[in-house]
């Protein structure tokens, strides 16, 4: 389905499919493409979106890594992880429900993308890091799907009374993935596009045959979750 990358298109969006289903998707991930339903009625790029293609899959030009050894945590955010504990798969459910929020500025997660992720998660492929209140209490986290060194991340979100929360989720699988690995070079964090936000916390942007050219040492990387 995918064709060599010295085919694809100068720009992020490679191309559209009227649908996905899950063994597409993990292929997807291992070739340096992710899935992305597109509203037809709402997409601002000049391209034309087919009326029978609602999923786009995409490889950005530049894309968002934040590589283990350059997170930057603040005093002020250190000192806000105290109020925190983070756990690791205990509710993936609800992190994806969260992130799924339809309300959220630029909700995109739909229905049948839940089931896609659901069902990663039940086969140990994607995972959840949980932020709790000392009492327990979910009040932000995150989610993505884990390909030997690569993790790619999802989506993240924080409740009104979780400041913080989700940069401490990513303290958290950053903090995961270092112990995993003698070499922290043998993973990296994917978060797809480069935002203000994730810039803060040490993430940068490589050129996408960089990425791709990567990708083969981390799929063959130790899978972290055993």
């Amino acid at each position: 389905m995918f064709a060599q990358p010295q085919w694809w298109p100068e720009r992020d969006l490679l191309f559209f499919s009227p649908g996905i289903d899950l063994d597409v998707m993990v292929e997807g991930y291992r070739a340096g493409v992710f899935a992305m339903p597109i509203d037809p009625e709402t997409f601002d790029d000049d391209t034309s979106v087919p009326d029978d293609s609602p999923i786009g899959w995409w490889s950005p030009l530049q894309r968002g890594v934040l590589p283990l050894t350059e997170l930057k945590v603040s005093r002020s955010l250190r000192k806000s992880a105290k109020r925190y504990q983070v756990t690791i798969d205990t509710d993936f459910d609800a992190v994806l429900r969260a992130c799924a929020n339809p309300d959220r500025t630029g909700a995109w997660i739909n229905s049948r993308m839940r089931d896609l992720y659901l069902d990663l998660h039940h086969r140990g492929i994607a995972h959840s890091f949980e932020t709790r209140t000392l009492a327990g209490d979910l009040v932000g986290g995150l989610y993505g799907v884990s390909l030997g060194g690569l993790f790619a991340g999802e989506s993240m979100f924080h409740l009104p009374q979780g400041r913080d929360a989700s940069k401490v989720a990513l303290i958290g699988l950053v903090e995961h993935l270092q112990s995993s690995y003698d070499d922290p070079s043998d993973a990296l964090i994917d978060v797809q596009w480069l935002t203000d936000h994730l810039a803060t916390l040490g993430a940068i942007e490589i050129d996408r045959d960089e990425y791709l050219a990567r990708l083969p040492s981390l799929l063959s990387a130790p899978n972290p979750w055993q």
